[in-house]
């Protein structure tokens, strides 16, 4: 029978996917860990193994909280076009709420420390793919029902959605004028016939 946890794990794993988020998988010490978790570096090591254990499990608690979040505002809708911009709503709205960290966490994966990992890089890559390929299909569907041309380019569209995604949330900090993002957000949607 294993020894019982002296700390509430869902909790610290919230502290440090923030944590996380805020400052990037490199700039982040096991000492700031420790500290924000609030646990001794011997529960850290018989619990997380591992700051990138620890990481990896962050990246999916931040994709089972805020990235399905975001894609269930897109699922909410009934049209693709009004759901693809409520993603991008929703993705603003975390942008403005200043209790969330200005970057994706997982666009702030894309680091050469963090792909230079295999296991990492495989996590972070494959989530990638996962979102391009439920947008690909959500389009694709929309084509077969007649919302959008039979002939819409549903996987180069997702593509380039989730291209624009990654750019935004490096960028973001920049474009710091709600207005200004959402003209380009429009731009892009309207150029592929969203």
């Amino acid at each position: 029978m294993g020894r019982k946890r002296a700390f509430d794990y869902d909790d610290a794993i919230e502290r440090a996917t923030r944590l996380f988020w805020a400052k990037g998988y490199t700039n982040t010490s096991l000492a700031e860990l420790l500290e924000v978790m609030g646990i001794r570096e011997s529960s850290f090591y018989n619990s997380m193994k591992s700051k990138k254990q620890l990481y990896l499990e962050c990246l999916r608690h931040y994709n089972d909280t805020v990235t399905r979040r975001r894609w269930e505002a897109l699922a909410a809708e009934a049209s693709i076009r009004a759901g693809v911009r409520a993603y991008f709503h929703a993705v603003l709205d975390d942008l403005d709420d200043p209790g969330v960290p200005n970057v994706c966490l997982m666009a702030g994966s894309l680091s050469a420390e963090v792909l230079g990992d295999g296991e990492l890089r495989g996590y972070i890559l494959g989530e990638m793919r996962t979102l391009e390929t439920a947008l690909s299909e959500r389009l694709a569907l929309a084509a077969r029902t007649g919302e959008l041309p039979q002939n819409f380019p549903a996987e180069v569209a997702a593509q380039v959605i989730v291209t624009f995604l990654q750019g935004l949330f490096r960028v973001i900090r920049v474009l710091d004028d709600r207005p200004h993002m959402e003209r380009q957000i429009e731009a892009l949607l309207s150029g592929l016939g969203l």
